[in-house]
């Protein structure tokens, strides 16, 4: 996704899937939800909103990141999150997101854009503001749409793209009855048109394979925003953007923003020294901030986070930086909101027994997807409310609450289809594989868990004799929790709550077939950052045990979590979240695209990694993309989602919470939510000013 996305349209999303065998035609009536579940989202932004008068002139933010980025080109593979947050700050975007995750025109570089002939081809015209110029000086025109289409198009495999959805879709461009406008031909009918050109590059980096391959990884001459990139310094791990002088728009309140690489674990202890002003935190860090500020103090919007800081614990820098940093914490808050991206279960039906619809269709019956929401979310005082869409979040226009397609929790229902399907509780078992093999699960090689990474526990068996180490939320923040970097561009992690301890829930006779028992390899990452997938997988175990089901959990190493187990399909069960996106007809698609043969013989399956697929589902997608009556696109999104929720290839838990902790007298800027940040408007708010209720 690109930065008008959710997310970074150029990094290669992360993980999900589809689902297999062709369904029946559902009634969507009782599936869906009205139009006012699209009202609001779950959670609003939290940035200490102050009108522009209230902000001093100056200063510089030093906000953490988690990582100087390896390219600035937000469309090569090696993209990752910060290189999105500097385009955002220094290159054209056509389109920006607002609070409801909806793209809104830019009205800094475009007056207007809009589909202008349908027949015989779709034609977009875009006018763009008279002031847009880069920093040489020269007009952001036409020849830069062009250039730009020609390098992601795919017709020039010398152009190292990550990804080339929607420029595909295009015939020509050219310059319109002025300067000022572009006019875009499409060869085939594009829905997501809005999703182009944001961010936009100058010609001089899109215009030959070489610049474009070379010429933006580690500076950019020619930018275009309010910020203009200083220097990538990759010795001091930092990034340093500054004015730019020929900014037409509203100038910068802050003279600089400095991006500086921190790792998660070392941020409270960051924030303690005084050394950086904004960053996202874990929940440890959270309870540790609202601590310093006193019992009264709560974080963000006045609702605090439960629990308090265990002194002694490593969990995220929040001992890291102990009683000695709490003084300097005083000064800091936490801002909270939703990350417009989300975490689900994931079935890999490639092999083995849920490759039988029937088995994956019982284990989602199998959970309490409102027992784990709560786990996740509940402490940290958000709004715990199951997600009930894979294509789109509440609040966003095509988010409809379809899991009344697959139905909920029925521990009956979960049993009878696991019976049709031939797992008969106490049957004949053969000897068992030897540790680390497979019983009945996916195929794959045999696992060497992380013991230095992952502890006593690098893999134990889930229902067998209540053997379950069922740890609680409290035990397992004992270790230091790290959001883990994911390797294809999407957000493999979770946030760990403290002090809820998992049920100890009678597990049911295991089941068998063909004498092997029900066993489902759960593989998980053994980061310290991801405890919360950990204990939320402890608790779906102690969920399918009550129906039969055995788990056998093994947590790898994160460097080899997506690579060799994820998107190799070395596992049957697993935890990880996808960015949302303001365009699912486009991104969603190759998550849930049907596999198909390829020219070796082996498997192409984009980026559904569960190897399941439909017909149905794809043709949705085509049609969604290729209507321009954006009610109906929504409407087919809305019913590909639907069949999606019935094959129960992958199960939406909740979306991902966003905690930020920020100098309090820093201004627009925290928990952005949806919402593309407004640079421009940050800074710190002048002395003896007040946040305002609204910006303006």
């Amino acid at each position: 996704m690109s930065h008008v996305g959710v997310g970074p349209r150029a990094v290669v999303r992360s993980v999900v899937f589809l689902t297999a065998g062709a369904l029946a035609v559902l009634t969507l009536a009782g599936c869906g939800s009205s139009e006012d579940d699209t009202s609001r989202p779950l959670a609003g932004q939290d940035i200490a909103p102050a009108a522009r008068a209230l902000v001093a002139d100056g200063g510089t933010l030093r906000w953490a990141v988690d990582a100087v980025p390896e390219t600035l080109n937000t469309f090569q593979a090696d993209a990752d999150a910060t290189t999105t947050r500097i385009a955002q700050a220094v290159l054209p975007s056509m389109y920006r997101m607002d609070e409801y995750g909806r793209p809104q025109r830019n009205p800094d570089y475009l007056e207007s854009a809009k589909v202008v002939e349908t027949e015989p081809k779709q034609v977009v015209l875009y006018k763009l503001d008279q002031q847009a110029v880069w920093s040489d000086g020269r007009e952001i025109g036409a020849a830069d749409f062009a250039a730009q289409w020609r390098a992601l198009s795919g017709k020039d495999s010398a152009y190292w793209t990550a990804r080339n959805a929607g420029y595909d879709r295009i015939e020509k461009i050219e310059r319109g009855d002025n300067d000022l406008e572009v006019r875009v031909t499409f060869s085939r009918a594009y829905t997501d048109w809005r999703s182009l050109f944001s961010p936009l590059y100058p010609k001089d980096v899109m215009g030959t394979p070489d610049s474009f391959n070379d010429g933006a990884r580690r500076k950019l001459k020619v930018t275009a925003g309010p910020f203009a990139v200083k220097k990538v310094d990759a010795k001091s791990d930092q990034v340093r953007l500054t004015r730019n002088p020929r900014w037409w728009g509203q100038r910068a309140k802050l003279s600089e923003i400095v991006l500086k690489a921190v790792p998660r674990e070392k941020r409270a202890a960051a924030l303690a020294a005084g050394t950086v002003d904004l960053a996202e935190i874990a929940p440890a860090d959270a309870r540790t901030i609202a601590g310093a500020a006193g019992p009264s103090a709560g974080p963000g919007a006045g609702s605090p986070v439960a629990g308090s800081a265990v002194a002694g614990s490593p969990g995220a820098g929040g001992a890291a930086a102990g009683r000695a940093g709490a003084k300097g914490l005083r000064g800091f808050e936490v801002r909270k909101s939703f990350e417009p991206a989300y975490t689900q279960l994931a079935l890999n039906g490639a092999d083995g027994p849920l490759a039988d619809e029937r088995v994956r269709r019982a284990v989602a019956r199998a959970l309490d997807r409102r027992e784990l929401v709560k786990l996740v979310l509940r402490p940290l005082g958000l709004p715990a409310v199951p997600l009930g869409s894979h294509l789109a979040l509440s609040g966003q226009a095509a988010y409809a609450d379809n899991s009344g397609a697959l139905g909920g929790q029925d521990t009956k229902e979960a049993q009878a289809l696991l019976a049709d399907a031939g797992w008969v509780p106490g049957g004949p078992v053969e000897e068992e594989p030897g540790k680390g093999e497979k019983a009945a699960g996916a195929k794959g090689k045999k696992d060497q868990p992380d013991e230095a990474e992952g502890g006593d526990d690098g893999t134990y068996i889930v229902g067998e004799d209540d053997k379950a180490p069922h740890r609680g939320l409290g035990e397992a923040d004992r270790e230091q929790k790290q959001a883990p970097k994911d390797r294809q561009g999407g957000a493999p992690g979770a946030y760990a709550p403290k002090g809820t301890a998992a049920p100890a829930g009678a597990a049911a006779r295991p089941l068998a077939k063909d004498g092997k028992p029900l066993r489902l390899r759960f593989v998980l990452p053994s980061g310290d950052g991801s405890e919360t997938l950990r204990t939320v997988a402890d608790r779906i175990s102690a969920m399918l045990g009550k129906v039969g089901i055995l788990t056998e959990i093994t947590k790898v190493s994160d460097e080899s979590y997506f690579k060799d187990h994820i998107a190799s399909g070395q596992y049957d069960l697993a935890l990880y979240s996808w960015p949302a996106s303001a365009f699912p007809a486009t991104d969603a698609r190759p998550i849930y695209a049907k596999p198909v043969p390829a020219a070796d013989g082996s498997l192409s399956v984009e980026q559904n990694y569960t190897r399941v697929g439909t017909d149905q589902v794809d043709q949705l997608f085509d049609q969604a993309i290729a209507t321009l009556d954006e009610d109906e696109s929504r409407a087919l999104i809305r019913k590909a989602d639907a069949r999606i929720w019935a094959a129960a290839g992958s199960i939406p838990l909740y979306q991902r919470p966003q905690l930020t902790a920020a100098r309090k007298d820093v201004v627009n800027a925290g928990a952005f939510g949806f919402e593309t940040p407004v640079y421009e408007d940050m800074g710190f708010l002048k002395q003896g000013a007040q946040p305002s209720p609204t910006a303006s």
